[in-house]
């Protein structure tokens, strides 16, 4: 007997005729023996509405009474999904994130979970019962209820998943697996049968949209096997865990493109010690996210510092550094929000050279000018003008041959681009 924590999105549980559908697919593992724990998103487009609403009646309504709003849907959803579980013969309970107990931080609409208290659906699962949860939510220490943010009940699934040390954590969604581009980009590209968890992290900070980083993260520090599956399609999905030192791993797994990208430079600055930090620190203390970071060497004492954030923290990001540019007595503070982030990812990287210089020439054929670079063991990142980032994506997929199985024969043309040209990979 298994334990199998599955969690289903809100397009998985759109109406009652889908939830029906998720009530038989959990209802025949439960009867092939495996004790279940199914996390539920709201359904798709309530979250949304409820904002909406919430808007209609207040411009700027509180966090606090935001998050109690925003639970709802969720709570809806697991009601329905326990009727349909019960109509069927199984037995199921459904419980809230404040009745599991699952104990978040008091940051109302981005709560990290703390500690899940899981005594009570170890109860329901040994009397052979379905535990249906709400994903996306908790309470803080003093009992307020707490929201986890966007595709936060990915990491729902995936905590409980740690919690009970589940056998698998299944989340089903929209696609059937992860693939090694945007196949809505590249139709060549292909599913991945397994990704390592460190991949996954690098892949989902580069933009691709099919899991929360956060659960990803959690996965990968708890050790609890992920598998991305399609809701709609069967098939064995992708497999997230992690690296088996026994495989030969492949050289490139993915490549990821994240559009929402915005750059922002402040010129002629102090080259001093402490300058990154006096620029970068109010930002960072904004809880705005700044990504690929550049600065010049510095000359006549001045330098440039280029970082990157999300094209929505653009305008409020720009606010915040104006005053500290004047009194620095910086030139000016540039920004740029039509950019886009292209990154190839891949365990690979890290034994073989020359895919910097497979990726700079292939985007440099076709005149695809690079403005910013940054890389880690097993990612290099570019940010490029918004325009061609469908072209590069496709460029890249094509250059590193993603869509063939390669038997190898890729490794040894890397290795004699790098013995061609001095970039190697990091």
């Amino acid at each position: 007997m298994s334990l199998i924590v599955e969690k289903y999105g809100g397009t998985s549980v759109a109406d009652a005729e889908r939830i029906d559908a998720v009530a038989r697919n959990v209802a025949a593992s439960a009867r092939a023996g495996h004790q279940m724990v199914v996390v539920v998103s709201a359904m798709r487009g309530e979250t949304d509405r409820l904002l909406a609403l919430a808007r209609e009646v207040n411009a700027a309504p509180s966090s606090r009474e935001l998050d109690v709003l925003l639970a709802t849907g969720e709570q809806v959803t697991i009601a329905l999904l326990s009727m349909a579980l019960h109509a069927l013969g199984v037995a199921a309970r459904s419980y809230t994130g404040a009745q599991i107990r699952i104990l978040t931080d008091p940051i109302h609409g981005q709560a990290r979970i703390t500690d899940i208290q899981s005594e009570r659906a170890r109860r329901d699962l040994e009397a052979g019962k379905v535990v249906v949860v709400a994903g996306f939510q908790g309470v803080d220490p003093d009992d307020n209820i707490t929201t986890l943010g966007r595709g936060g009940s990915d990491t729902t699934a995936v905590a409980l998943a740690a919690a009970l040390r589940a056998d698998e954590c299944r989340i089903y969604t929209d696609v059937d697996g992860i693939y090694t581009a945007d196949p809505r980009i590249v139709p060549e590209a292909r599913r991945l049968a397994r990704v390592t968890f460190e991949e996954m992290l690098e892949l989902s900070g580069a933009g691709a949209k099919v899991l929360q980083i956060r659960a990803v993260e959690f996965a990968g520090k708890y050790d609890v096997p992920l598998r991305v599956l399609s809701s709609f399609t069967p098939g064995p999905g992708t497999l997230i865990t992690r690296e088996d030192s026994a495989m030969e791993q492949p050289l490139i797994s993915g490549i990821a493109c994240n559009r929402g990208e915005a750059k922002l430079t402040i010129r002629d600055v102090p080259d001093k010690p402490g300058i990154a930090y006096a620029i970068l620190g109010p930002v960072s203390d904004a809880h705005i996210n700044v990504d690929m970071i550049v600065q010049n060497i510095g000359s006549d004492g001045l330098t440039d510092l280029t970082f990157t954030v999300d094209s929505e923290d653009l305008e409020r990001s720009r606010a915040i550094l104006e005053p500290i540019a004047a009194e620095l007595g910086a030139a000016e503070v540039a920004g740029d929000g039509d950019l886009a982030k292209i990154s190839v990812v891949g365990v690979g990287m890290r034994s073989h050279a020359g895919i910097a210089t497979t990726m700079f020439r292939a985007l440099s054929e076709k005149g695809i000018n690079i403005q910013m670079i940054s890389t880690s063991e097993i990612k290099i990142s570019v940010t490029i003008d918004m325009e061609y980032s469908e072209l590069a994506v496709r460029t890249l997929h094509k250059a590193f041959r993603l869509d063939e199985d390669l038997d190898g024969e890729l490794d040894g043309e890397l290795d004699r681009d790098s013995d061609a040209a001095p970039a190697p990979a990091p």
